[in-house]
């Protein structure tokens, strides 16, 4: 049992170093790819997502220093002007510019509540804003994978992706890919909050 932890945590430590470094933000996807480069078998040794984001945030403290406490400040100033641009379908942010752990080549993750994505899709047509339209399946709360329409817009510096649920969803995250509780939401003030929150203090 010792020995299968240890494994896990290393594939956990190499998983965070993919996601930080290469970009990759499916944590299944990263979990197989460390297995894979460290020779261990994925079926025994692939560590539980929580793990890896903890690692994650361990390799982020550690290796970006005072470049990732920056980046992600202005990431959050990016999203507090996105979500002024989307107010009025109650953008709300989530993920790793939330959660502290978005890296180089993460994208700026918004929850938009719309019975009609058109009238979205309509807007950015209308302000001549790039985008394109994807889909992403997420698990619901009974189990069930739903498919959401997904609004990617290319926005400089930094991609921002319009994730569209109905408007009665507003009122129920869905469950969070990390630990499977109600992903944590944050309101354009809440976000705002976090950016004028203390400042880390010179060593």
């Amino acid at each position: 049992m010792r020995k299968k932890n240890l494994i896990k945590r290393q594939v956990a430590a190499e998983a965070a170093r993919i996601i930080a470094t290469e970009g990759q933000y499916n944590y299944h996807a990263a979990k197989r790819k460390a297995a894979s480069r460290i020779g261990v078998s994925e079926r025994l040794a692939l560590p539980a997502n929580l793990e890896v984001q903890e690692a994650l945030s361990a390799y982020l403290e550690l290796y970006g220093g005072e470049a990732h406490r920056q980046n992600l400040e202005n990431m959050r100033a990016s999203a507090v002007r996105a979500m002024l641009c989307y107010e009025s379908w109650n953008a709300r942010l989530v993920g790793p510019v939330l959660d502290g752990t978005a890296g180089n080549h993460a994208r700026i993750t918004l929850h938009v509540f719309c019975d009609s994505p058109d009238q979205i899709v309509h807007h950015l047509m209308e302000n001549k804003t790039p985008f394109s339209q994807e889909q992403r399946q997420i698990r619901w709360h009974d189990g069930r994978h739903r498919t959401l329409p997904l609004l990617v817009v290319e926005s400089e510096p930094y991609t921002v992706e319009l994730l569209v649920f109905d408007e009665l969803q507003l009122r129920q995250s869905p469950p969070c890919p990390i630990d499977g509780r109600p992903q944590k939401r944050a309101s354009h003030a809440e976000v705002s909050r976090l950016l004028k929150g203390p400042k880390p203090q010179a060593a």
